[in-house]
């Protein structure tokens, strides 16, 4: 027995978020951003599972909604000029107004274009045509065309192809990391031994995307209050411990 699974396809990555929130009848002007992230990381990754290639504007959306989930997480925030905190969302809510703005006429573009093809075409253009034909002498031209005229349009037609193939190309990698996974082993690890510290995390995921995704999973763990942090010895080291009052939940989340 095989399983076809269907997925809706969306125009693009804000087409999927407008999705989101109007399915769940979310306030725009104040979107939950680890919710919508979750959401959105998990089409994308269905994507993957069904051998379907992700455009690229959808893999810079997610890189988007990372980087605003991070910033929330972080303690600090940004002030403007006055020291009002500027929200990290504020850009993504501005574009995604403007899109559901323009998306709203699509309809109406359409019922256009319908009544415009059901009119009648204009009488005597091959006629005009003609005309236009004379007076601009295109056959005279036709008549002075050389093969040194050929050659040279030929060569600017292969100088453009070779700029083409000579710009530079993006090349998008997967990383064996995922947020979830990385907070399952920091919690594993910290539960067991009770403490661990930020610089054995490090020797354990050395590169520089392993300890981006360990960063980002301590402070999501933060965030839900699953874990501490204590301040170590060294200038540029801490203490991972599980959080006071939270020891029987982070054991029910590792058994799950």
């Amino acid at each position: 027995m095989s399983f076809e699974i269907k997925l809706p396809l969306f125009e693009g990555p804000f087409d999927l978020l407008l999705f989101f929130i109007e399915r769940d009848e979310l306030d725009i002007h104040d979107i939950p951003i680890f919710q919508i992230t979750n959401e959105f990381m998990g089409y994308l990754q269905e994507l993957e599972q069904l051998n379907i290639e992700v455009a690229s504007d959808f893999i810079l959306t997610a890189a988007t909604l990372m980087r605003i989930k991070a910033k929330m997480l972080l303690p600090r925030v940004e002030k403007d000029e006055e020291g009002n905190e500027i929200d990290p969302r504020q850009e993504l809510v501005q574009h995604l107004l403007e899109y559901k703005k323009y998306k709203s006429v699509v309809g109406d573009l359409a019922v256009m274009e319908e009544t415009r093809l059901a009119q009648e075409n204009r009488g005597n253009i091959n006629e005009e045509l003609q005309q236009i034909a004379n007076a601009n002498h295109f056959e005279y031209e036709l008549q002075d065309l050389s093969l040194y005229k050929l050659m040279r349009v030929f060569d600017k037609v292969m100088n453009r192809y070779e700029e083409e193939q000579n710009r530079p190309k993006h090349t998008v990698l997967t990383y064996p990391y995922t947020i979830e996974e990385q907070k399952d082993y920091i919690l594993r690890v910290v539960t067991q031994r009770r403490s661990m510290a930020f610089s054995e995390v490090i020797a354990e995921f050395p590169d520089k995307i392993g300890m981006i995704f360990n960063f980002l999973a301590i402070l999501d763990m933060l965030q839900l209050n699953l874990i501490g942090v204590e301040v170590g010895e060294g200038f540029n080291d801490f203490t991972i411990t599980v959080a006071e009052g939270q020891a029987t939940q982070v054991t029910q989340l590792l058994v799950q």
